[in-house]
């Protein structure tokens, strides 16, 4: 059985956002954890951040960006917030936007 990527409404506008070489990297590594499963991918691809959130790692020509994202038992992963990182440190304001956002996500 395949995993299964959702992706919260606000991050689809997010990640349509991000440069085109970046959303083909993620792309990618989404269609990897789709057949392998998300415990397959390693950094420098993927990062834990605390509180079962995780970040997906792309770089390219236009900087960098983070996708953060958490992984379900149900062999599912959700897509929570994108962003182009602009410090060395993921932002505070970025974990309680994708917290919020798994809350959202666990009430619907």
């Amino acid at each position: 059985m395949t995993w299964i990527i959702n992706v919260h409404s606000k991050a689809v506008i997010e990640l349509n956002g991000l440069p085109i070489e970046m959303r083909v990297k993620l792309t990618r590594l989404l269609d990897f954890v789709k057949e392998a499963g998300p415990q397959e991918l390693r950094e420098p691809h993927v990062k834990p951040l605390g509180n079962k959130l995780w970040e997906i790692r792309l770089t390219g020509k236009d900087g960098i960006a983070r996708v953060i994202y958490v992984i379900f038992k149900n062999k599912q992963v959700a897509l929570l917030y994108a962003f182009v990182k602009k410090t060395q440190k993921t932002p505070t304001a970025a974990l309680q936007i994708a917290m919020r956002r798994l809350r959202e996500m666990h009430d619907d």
